[in-house]
């Protein structure tokens, strides 16, 4: 008979998304501080503006599209969680709308990255 058993799942697998990318910038920024120490508050002005960057153009792409969210083509509210099964789609699209969705994802994407590139520019 067959059973089915959760395989335990790896201690880096369960660490948080980009945590291996953190851990590069850590390093990164430490030798940085070694070889470099009067770098570091430019190093932090400029991540502190390029962070308020993809924000400010979250917000943008929020106001000029008010009515054009990507998660307003989902089935269901992702806001309340999940429970689906294994090997399922957490949050399906809406029948009809999923090249929209995929459109409007794409749309915010462009929109952070423009105002991201354009402070980074400006530095």
């Amino acid at each position: 008979m067959f059973s089915y058993t959760t395989p335990t799942i790896p201690l880096y697998r369960r660490a948080p998304r980009a945590t291996s990318w953190l851990l590069v910038a850590s390093v990164l920024l430490t030798a940085v501080a070694l070889l470099s120490p009067v770098q570091i508050p430019v190093a932090l002005y400029k991540l502190s503006l390029i962070s308020l960057a993809a924000a400010v153009g979250y917000w943008v792409d929020r106001s000029i599209f008010p009515y054009s969210r990507p998660d307003g083509y989902l089935q269901e509210d992702w806001r309340y969680g999940t429970d689906e099964p294994a090997y399922q789609v957490d949050f399906a699209v809406v029948d009809g709308y999923r090249y929209v969705f995929a459109a409007a994802m794409l749309r915010r994407a462009i929109v952070v990255a423009a105002v991201v590139i354009g402070v980074a520019l400006g530095l």
